[in-house]
């Protein structure tokens, strides 16, 4: 045969459709497409429902419907769908049904810039219908971009906060509260947005770092100190305090002092005034202020002072001294600035003490004309003006700037204000609330596990929840005041009947009836019996509204309440998961969530945060036009979702590596089984070559890890064992081994069926393991894998392969003598690549290999030698005694000539009248089969 073409034509060489290149990019929008025309999603469904599959839910954490994906929600969307995904394939019944989150201030805001001064011609319902349209318009955009991304889902019927149903099951839950007695509206500081003119929940905080100044101030005492200290009997005494928001100093009432701290009173200057501190303190803050040697003339504990009253220092007011155990001495004096109207510590206290909770501060956070010296001012620009009043008036002692962790709008970004107002609020310990959903976390699995100390301690120290918010595009409360008397009148037969009307009409009916059309028949204010009633403008605070979407698992068919995972990044626990796990303890009695897990955050590769002014952020939808989603989908499943996750240039092009050592293992494996009918051609278990017995049995044990690490939601180890076995276990080895089994033996010979089974086997079962990750390529190569019995129309309908035991009919010992030969290949390899080295072979076939063996080694080797120089990747072996113990492999040239055909040198090569430049394993493997088609 001098023809090569004719010699090439009879081998099994690998043929497959399955391209090199993947062209992602262009190939994913085909397949989803596809996938919405074949119903797959729905078809999956009705899989597992007629096989009585029991459900496993996965409940959308609802994403905010404003502006486009970014890789964070990428990262998170990708999460689910590979739980989802994989659930489904380990045989549960688990739908996806995506939510969106479409109330809210964000929302308002960007309606408010494009409606510009047209707003002020307009009705509240129509602002209101100008911002559904917004999140609609987003919610169209998202749904695409998710779907771009591979995930499957119900798209066509998410949740919706916007939807009247769920509005309404949101008063339901609230109905709930009302009916367990923890609802009330009461005045009380919140964090107050003085730019979007709304209070805040502590989801709604986010800590920044901003400039503040740092100053201290004198109180003047009016009581008479001497019954308690002769030494300071006619002597002029004032209390130092320290603040960092000088603009609260308006609304001073107290001053507080630890009960059991020892206070000292010392003079600055011989015979001069007289200033009370921490006795701890008074060195940092003489040193702070500039006296060089105070000198102590009393001391007292801090109870002693309690009831004394001090000036302030500005206003015609008398100042409280009170007792505090939250008093500290980590910083300033030990005596503590009270503004009851201010501060969460300084309102308890002013509650205590029967002070006024006063806030001489509006909506804008302008100062009201109960300051009339300040009146009209905005708080932070009035920091400097008062503090230039003290200077003159000799009430400041110091002052300087300090940097420190402040309380920010998380969704505007600006500094937020502690202001007392009218607020709805659900009190977390009244009926033991706080005490039910601290059990409540207690019975969740939370991944990481710390998630659980993280949520318990938030849980333990929050405050009651506000849940009033000041705008319009939300779900109003429904509360009314009294026309008569005007009490506040709220209930739950009143949220249950507003809930009715919200059900049919949706909850823009608030906005246009009447109240006398809203509140219930026979409606009477409990204060004074009135009938007439006005309605309150509040909206309920959307994370009670998201927290309520649990409310959607009683109502999708094949659902279940609760949930068994909550996934969302770690920011959560005080968001997301906290008001979804208090109204799932309040309103039906435990969490609606079995397991909660967080990931994290996305970073550059340096790892800083991305933010549009470092020039850092990657957009997804870049990612997916340059490599694909496949890559997102693999990024996202191969890192540590736990901590923080890192991306950006460098990273994509190992990912873009990594996918393509997968994609070119699948297509090598399809390329050589073209011709294989499993039914027909594969090798029962007992009849295996042992390497493709060995190589399934290591498969098997990825297998098993795959299907752990898939139940336990640990996916970064299922890409790396996948990886590794098809680098260092396929390409590396087994498939540079039988490659030559394969090519070269007939087509039908036991020999080379035996490998194909093997490789069929493990492109099956990996095209399954791997699917829920790479979602785009696991269908395309499912498309070209030969046909076998209950194959799938789609590899998302199957189910993960089941156990096997590939060494049932292995002989025992069998891998231990594997792992033998393994060793003798390693020190063989280093002897060929030794003589290659020395010019004496070119590649290995060129190569005899001398084994001298021990004697207590020979027979294991005899009994072996046909399979050894495939397994060396060499022409010929032999077997030999050794002198010593121990192995000694020699190199030589392999005896006879080139086989034209498999490469391997033979003695028999030109012995053949009809094939002369083949070996006999060639010769007879071309007689026993026609050439390929």
């Amino acid at each position: 045969m001098a023809d090569k073409s004719d010699v090439k034509a009879t081998l099994n060489l690998p043929r497959t459709g399955f391209a090199m290149k993947a062209s992602l990019a262009q190939r994913e929008p085909e397949t989803i497409a596809r996938w919405e025309a074949d119903r797959l999603y729905e078809k999956i469904l009705e899989k597992r429902a007629a096989a009585r599959r029991h459900p496993f839910i996965l409940h959308d954490g609802p994403p905010y419907a404003n502006g486009h994906i970014h890789m964070g929600t990428a990262l998170n969307k990708v999460l689910k769908d590979v739980i989802v995904k994989s659930r489904s394939m380990l045989g549960y019944y688990a739908p996806y049904v995506p939510g969106w989150d479409c109330h809210g201030l964000p929302i308002e805001i960007h309606v408010d810039r494009e409606l510009g001064a047209r707003k002020k011609d307009m009705s509240v319902t129509a602002i209101r219908d100008e911002c559904r349209k917004y999140a609609e318009k987003f919610i169209d955009v998202q749904r695409d971009e998710f779907k771009r991304l591979g995930v499957l889902g119900a798209w066509e019927t998410p949740y919706l906060t916007l939807h009247p149903a769920y509005e309404a099951k949101v008063l339901e839950y609230l109905a709930a509260f009302f009916e367990r007695g923890e609802v009330y509206k009461g005045k009380r500081p919140v964090h107050w947005c003085i730019h979007d003119r709304t209070a805040l929940a502590e989801a709604e905080i986010e800590y920044r770092d901003k400039t503040s100044p740092s100053i201290y101030v004198r109180f003047e005492v009016l009581s008479d100190l001497g019954a308690k200290a002769p030494a300071l009997r006619g002597r002029r005494a004032y209390v130092v305090i320290w603040t960092t928001t000088p603009w609260t100093l308006p609304a001073n009432l107290a001053i507080a002092f630890h009960p059991d701290y020892e206070y000292a009173a010392a003079e600055v200057e011989a015979g001069g005034d007289v200033y009370i501190m921490a006795r701890r303190l008074l060195p940092v803050v003489a040193e702070e202020i500039g006296w060089p040697a105070p000198k102590v003339l009393a001391s007292f504990a801090g109870r002693e002072l309690e009831g004394l009253k001090a000036r302030h220092p500005f206003v015609d007011r008398e100042s409280l001294f009170v007792l505090g155990d939250y008093v500290t001495l980590e910083d300033g004096t030990g005596a503590v600035h009270t503004a009851p109207g201010h501060g969460a510590d300084d309102y308890r206290t002013g509650v205590a003490y029967g002070l006024d909770i006063y806030t001489p501060v509006d909506d804008d956070g302008r100062f009201t004309p109960d300051v009339p010296r300040y009146a009209g001012l905005q708080v932070f620009e009035a920091n400097a003006r008062i503090t230039a009043d003290m200077a003159r008036d000799g009430t400041l002692l110091k002052e300087s700037t300090i940097t420190h962790s402040y309380p920010h709008c998380w969704r505007c970004k600006n500094p937020v204000i502690f202001r007392a107002t009218e607020q709805w609020f659900i009190s977390m310990d009244k009926n033991g609330l706080r005490g039910d959903a601290r059990a409540a976390v207690a019975k969740v699995c939370w991944i990481p596990e710390w998630g659980r100390d993280r949520i318990d301690a938030m849980v333990a120290g929050r405050p009651d929840w506000c849940i009033s918010r000041q705008r319009t595009w939300g779900v109003p409360i429904p509360a009314f005041k009294c026309k008569a008397c005007g009490a506040p009148f709220a209930d739950a037969a009143t949220c249950r009947h507003v809930a009715g009307i919200f059900g049919a009409e949706g909850s823009g009916a608030w906005f246009v009836r009447d109240a006398s059309e809203l509140v219930p028949p026979g409606a009477a204010c409990p204060a004074c019996g009135g009938t007439a009633f006005d309605k309150e403008h509040n909206i309920i605070d959307v994370w009670f509204e998201s927290g309520s979407s649990h409310n959607v698992l009683a109502r999708e068919p094949g659902h279940s309440w609760p949930s068994d995972v909550y996934i969302e990044g770690q920011d959560q626990h005080r968001g997301w998961f906290q008001s979804s796990l208090l109204i799932g303890v309040g309103a039906k009695g435990g969490s609606p969530f079995r397991t909660c897990i967080t990931h994290g955050f996305i970073l550059d590769e340096q790892g800083r945060a991305m933010s549009k002014s470092m020039g850092n952020v990657i957009d997804p939808a870049d990612v997916i036009k340059r490599s694909g989603a496949e890559i997102v989908r693999l990024w996202s499943a191969m890192l540590n979702y736990k901590e923080d996750a890192r991306f950006g240039p460098e990273l994509e092009q190992r990912l873009v590596e990594a996918y393509r050592k997968i994609r070119n293992t699948w297509r090598f494996l399809l390329g050589n089984v073209s011709d294989f009918e499993p039914g027909r051609d594969a090798v029962a278990e007992p009849d295996l070559a042992d390497l493709d017995r060995w190589i399934l049995h290591r498969f098997e044990k990825v297998r098993g890890r795959v299907a752990r690490s898939y139940r336990d939601y640990e996916f970064h180890p299922i890409v790396h064992d996948v990886l590794d076995f098809f680098t260092v276990d396929l390409s590396a080895f087994y498939l540079d081994v039988v490659k030559d089994r394969v090519y070269c033996s007939a087509r039908d010979a036991w020999a080379r069926r035996s490998a194909q089974t093997a490789m069929f086997t493990i492109l099956r079962d990996s095209l399954l393991l791997m699917a829920p990750i790479l979602a785009f390529t696991a269908e395309e190569a499912w498309a070209h894998v030969p046909a076998f019995e209950g194959k799938d129309p789609s590899v998302h309908m199957a189910e993960f392969p089941g156990a096997s035991d590939w060494l049932a009919s292995a002989r025992p010992g069998f891998v231990e003598d594997m792992e033998r030969l393994l060793d003798l290949r390693e020190k063989a390899l280093k002897e060929l690549e030794k003589a290659r080295e020395s010019k004496l072979i070119g590649n290995s076939l060129e190569a005899r290999v001398i084994l001298k063996a021990p004697a207590s080694e020979t027979a294991f080797l005899e009994a072996r030698r046909g399979d050894l120089a495939a397994l060396l990747i060499v022409s010929q072996v032999e077997i030999g005694t050794a002198d010593g113990r121990a192995l000694a492999i020699e190199v030589g040239k392999a005896a006879g000539a080139k086989c034209e055909r498999c490469w391997n040198y033979s003695t028999y090569v030109g012995t053949s009248q009809e094939v002369p430049t083949f070996c006999a394993r060639c010769e007879e493997a071309v007689k026993a089969a026609p050439p390929r088609p």
